[in-house]
């Protein structure tokens, strides 16, 4: 199903750009963590967990947030996101993605935008530790084309009730090669130098696997060269145009047997109005809400009471959602060792 979003964007921010870049540029909220947690794979690596529970008692809900490429819990996003769970009432947990995290990963490999078998053993540990807790998933960006994908390979699943995505980057092939173009290449920079990054800190490992240099990552330019050079062969793909078709979440969309929200701006500048999928590549469980502004990950509104103090929307669509299919209990919060009624 397709509707039309109620996001209105603040009168001075009307600008793809604009409503992209403000938020890294005047957000400095940090992330209220509670604890971190190193969960251990099957397969010997580890992926980092960052908890913001708020006191609240393992049988409220739990909110698993996916951060975007080159994110992590400092990203601009996660900050605003957490506390508006928390004050929704849901716990929330911030997955990162293999070498993402406090320190390197241990393998040679890190994470790419089709990668759901991390995803979906957290959520299998999550449904042993605590059963009863409902559960909902929201991934930003890279992370919400992760999370379509999954729920599509998966079909109907009982580990969480309920998902949201947001800026999706539906078609992969597409989008390399339109963040390339324009004033777009500062987006791609930035995302280049994030991977970079990721990559330099745990080269020596990387070379068990890929004979690649300090010198070759700084001569890639473009983020196709990078998947093309690294992403792909590091993860088994032949090379970044197998690796963008088998990664890309709009063939899975019609598979979504879970309720789940897409929020999408049709000004993204990451992406062309063409990537959107049509309403019949949807399952009827999946609702695209498509919006003329917002840009990528920005939905920068107008307070209620003041048309020119800026808001971040998304921390208060994404709840309201949400609250559609998480019940919060009526004994939540934990103080000492005895737990207090709301």
């Amino acid at each position: 199903m397709f509707i039309h979003s109620q996001f209105e964007p603040v009168w001075w921010l009307k600008n793809a750009h604009a409503q992209t870049l403000y938020p890294s540029l005047t957000n400095r909220l940090k992330a209220t963590i509670d604890h971190y947690e190193r969960l251990e794979l099957p397969d010997g690596d580890f992926i980092d967990l960052a908890w913001a529970v708020n006191n609240f008692s393992d049988n409220s809900p739990l909110v698993v947030l996916l951060h975007g490429l080159g994110g992590d819990v400092n990203s601009v996003y996660i900050a605003g996101l957490l506390n508006a769970f928390n004050n929704q009432g849901y716990r929330g947990v911030v997955m990162h993605f293999r070498g993402a995290g406090l320190e390197p990963n241990r393998l040679p490999r890190a994470y790419h935008s089709g990668d759901t078998e991390d995803l979906a053993y957290f959520l299998e540990i999550l449904t042993r530790r605590e059963p009863e807790s409902p559960k909902a998933v929201v991934g930003i960006s890279l992370g919400g084309n992760i999370l379509l994908k999954w729920l599509g390979e998966t079909g109907a699943q009982s580990l969480v009730k309920t998902a949201v995505a947001v800026s999706v980057p539906f078609q992969l092939q597409t989008i390399a090669e339109q963040i390339g173009k324009g004033f777009s290449r500062i987006y791609e920079a930035y995302l280049l130098r994030a991977m970079r990054s990721l990559f330099l800190r745990k080269l020596n490992t990387i070379k068990k696997r890929l004979p690649i240099s300090e010198k070759d990552l700084y001569e890639l330019k473009t983020l196709k060269e990078f998947d093309d050079r690294i992403t792909a062969p590091l993860h088994g793909f032949k090379n970044a145009e197998i690796y963008y078709q088998k990664s890309s979440s709009r063939q899975f969309l019609g598979k979504i047997d879970t309720e789940t929200l897409i929020i999408h701006a049709l000004d993204d500048p990451f992406m062309i109005p063409q990537i959107i999928p049509q309403e019949k590549e949807l399952s009827s469980k999946v609702t695209l809400e498509l919006s003329r502004h917002g840009g990528h990950v920005g939905f920068i509104a107008a307070a209620n009471d003041n048309a020119t103090r800026p808001v971040y929307w998304l921390e208060q669509r994404i709840p309201e959602f949400l609250k559609q299919y998480l019940e919060v209990p009526i004994i939540n919060f934990k103080k000492g060792n005895s737990t207090t009624s709301l």
